[in-house]
Formats: structure tokens, C-alpha cells, sequence
């Protein structure tokens, strides 16, 4: 009987110790997702901002030759722009000629420069060029927004986006009616562009698409558009053209175009932690300055324009998604989907064992992320369970 009442206080007084782990457990993960949840609620959302996690940039000088100098500089100022603003080279898919800096005609070797008093190079020792000279090609530039990429395709020159992904598209070149040309060997057209988005829409290669053109009735290059949360400006509507800003004596040439020119003048004035918003830069365009009549393309965008923050496209931004670890185990560990694989790996270009070794290290990695909690919580409880068997032994010693 004695041993019967010194087994029955052992197993309560475990039972207890126990539960009441278990309760603290669940009600520690409540609270932290909860706190989790009103911080995104907080700072994210259609009504108070983006709810993207990552910046991309795909920039594209489409001309070639001396002559097309602007083009150039055009591009290299929007990414000298994209990364003093916080996207890095790893976001940036840069496609130029590149046959400018180092052109025999160039009073200044290696390097390129928008302005007549020659104050910056664009060029500079920090410029990664992703495309360069004949890879410059509309196959090319529709393969990156798209993601058929050949299995030898590094990954500095891949689009590696995701739904949660802003991604700024900027065009430079010489253009018409629906169409932008390619070094003067071939064209792209509103219906290509516009089906390419779609591809990446479908998908889930992006969460916002912000599309600018400068090139002659520039306006035309986004009318074919269809897909969401697409939007869109350009220099010229059908008929006008777009006009260069300024030529330079010693150089030669014109050195950039108006309507990017007054793009930069005015991104110039924002930094990281700008609340200005991409209505503010459609509110400086006028037919005045920039001598052609510049469109915006809002009607398949979401969110107000006047809530839309430059830097939701020109920065990059320091957010993380919330992920539910529970769901991430369950997707790891259970049952295959009927998605065959090797046919998945063969639709986008993309070696088997890559996709394999992904989902081992996302399982692997949701694994870890839920260790540190678990180690922290057994340490605190620890010295309860060492003091619930040091009584239990001395209550049946006795």
C-alpha cells in the first residue's frame, strides 16, 4: 500500500511537470506568432504598402555603336540608381553593348558620362555587365523574364524571382509603334513583352512589375499588357518621339535622353528611407520639359499610386515572410505531389539533382529554424525535471 501511494505521487507529480511544459511550449509559440502577425499586419498589406520580400532589376540598352552613346548612359544611370538605392549586383541583370567606354572614338577611355561637365562616371571600376555586346538579344531578354534558361546558364545571369518579388523592367533604344529594335538586327514587340509578364504572372516569377521605355512613341510598348499588378510608363505616345537632352563638344554625341534624364535628376533626391511615392514622380512629368508626351499605364496596378513607394521598386527592401514551419515539415515529409519531377526540371531548363537538392535543404532548413526555441525551452526546464526526481526518490527512500 505504501508502495502503491509512493508510485502514485511519482507518476502525478510528473504528470504535472509535463503538462505544464506542454503548455508553456504552445502558449510561447502563440505568442510569438502572434506578436509575428500584428507586426506584418502592421507594416504590410494593399492599404499600407508592398508586400514583397525582394528587389530585382532587369536594364536593357537595346542599341549598339557610337553613335548610340545615350542609350548607354540611359541604362548605367538607372543601375548606378537601383544601387545606391539598395539592390545589389546579385538583382541585377544589366544587358549593353558595351562598345562605348573602350571605342576608339572616346576622348575618354573607359569611361561614360550624362552630363556636358563630365562631373560622373557612369562606367567606373564597379559595373558587372550581365549581357554584353551579341548577347544582347531579344531571345535572351525574354528568357530571363521568363526563366527558360539552358542548364549552363550561371546563376549571376538568371532572374531568380518569386511571388514576392518587385522587379523594375527598364528599356532604352530606338523604337516605333509596338515595337523596340535590338542592335539594328532584329525586334521585340508589345505583343512579346506583354505575353512574357504574362509567362512570369502565371508562374509566380513576380508580385509587382514596374515597366519603363524610352524610346520613340514609347507609350506603345505597354498597351498590349494583360497581366496583374503591372505598372507601366514610357517617353512618347504614338507618334512623337523621344528626344536626347544634351550633347557634349568633346565627346561627340548626345550623352542621354530627356525623359531619363529627369527620371534621375528626380531620383536623385530620394535615399533609402524615402516616403515618396511613385505618384510624386509621375507628378513632375510634363510636356514642357520633357518635349514628347510621357503616358502612365496604371489600370491592371492594385495599389493607389500615391501609396506606392519609389523605393518598392528602386530600393531594396529589408522585410521576411512570415512562414508557418508546421506547414513547411508537413510539405517536406509528405506524400509526393503529382507533379512528375524529372518533367517539372525538364519544362523550365533546370537539372534534376538542382531541384533536389532545393527541397533537402528547405526541409533541412525548416528543421533547423525550429531548433533554437526547442534547446532554449529544454535548458529552462531542466533543473524542474532534476528536482522532480530528486523528490521522488526521496518520498520512496523513506
Amino acid at each position: 500500500m505504501r508502495l502503491f501511494t509512493w508510485t502514485t505521487t511519482a507518476y502525478f507529480y510528473i504528470t504535472f511537470c509535463l503538462s505544464l511544459l506542454t503548455t508553456t511550449f504552445a502558449s510561447d509559440g502563440a505568442t510569438s506568432q502572434e506578436a509575428a502577425q500584428d507586426f506584418f499586419s502592421r507594416h504590410a498589406g494593399p492599404e499600407n504598402g508592398s508586400n514583397h520580400t525582394n528587389n530585382w532589376a532587369v536594364l536593357v540598352c537595346s542599341s549598339r555603336y557610337w553613335f548610340n552613346y545615350r542609350h548607354m548612359a540611359n541604362a548605367l544611370g538607372m543601375y548606378r540608381t537601383v544601387k545606391r538605392l539598395g539592390i545589389p549586383d546579385s538583382n541585377i541583370i544589366l544587358m549593353l553593348a558595351d562598345d562605348v567606354a573602350c571605342n576608339t572614338r572616346n576622348k575618354f577611355p573607359g569611361t561614360v558620362f550624362s552630363n556636358q561637365g563630365r562631373h560622373l562616371d557612369l562606367y567606373g571600376e564597379n559595373i558587372e555587365v550581365d549581357y554584353r555586346g551579341y548577347e544582347v538579344t531579344v531571345e535572351n531578354f525574354i528568357r530571363v523574364l521568363t526563366g527558360r534558361m539552358d542548364a549552363s546558364v550561371p546563376r549571376s545571369k538568371r532572374l531568380l524571382t518569386d511571388d514576392r518579388s518587385n522587379i523594375f523592367v527598364y528599356m532604352t533604344g530606338h523604337g516605333g509603334n509596338e515595337f523596340l529594335k535590338f542592335q539594328d538586327n532584329e525586334e521585340i514587340s508589345a505583343f512579346d513583352i506583354a505575353d512574357a509578364f504574362e509567362q512570369m504572372w502565371q508562374k509566380k516569377r513576380y508580385n509587382e512589375i514596374f515597366f519603363m521605355v524610352d524610346t520613340c512613341q514609347a507609350n506603345t510598348m505597354f498597351s498590349k499588357i494583360y497581366s496583374p499588378n503591372v505598372l507601366a510608363t514610357g517617353s512618347s505616345e504614338l507618334g512623337e518621339n523621344s528626344y536626347s537632352y544634351e550633347n557634349d563638344a568633346d565627346v561627340g554625341v548626345a550623352v542621354i535622353d530627356t525623359f531619363t534624364h529627369y527620371n534621375l535628376e528626380f531620383m536623385e533626391g530620394i535615399n533609402k528611407t524615402s516616403q515618396l511615392t511613385m505618384q510624386d514622380l509621375f507628378n513632375t512629368y510634363s510636356f514642357e520639359k520633357i518635349k514628347s508626351t510621357p503616358g502612365v499605364h496604371s489600370d491592371l496596378f492594385t495599389r493607389p499610386l500615391d501609396r506606392t513607394l519609389i523605393t518598392d521598386f528602386f530600393g531594396g527592401v529589408a522585410r521576411a515572410e512570415l512562414i508557418d514551419e508546421n506547414a513547411i515539415v508537413e510539405h517536406t515529409s509528405g506524400p509526393t505531389t503529382d507533379v512528375d519531377e524529372a518533367e517539372l526540371a525538364r519544362s523550365e531548363d533546370i537539372p534534376l539533382p538542382d531541384i533536389l537538392a532545393d527541397t533537402k535543404n528547405s526541409a533541412t532548413s525548416g528543421r533547423r529554424s525550429s531548433s533554437p526555441g526547442l534547446m532554449k525551452q529544454l535548458r529552462a526546464w531542466c533543473p524542474v525535471a532534476v528536482i522532480g526526481v530528486l523528490a521522488t526518490w526521496i518520498v520512496m527512500s523513506r
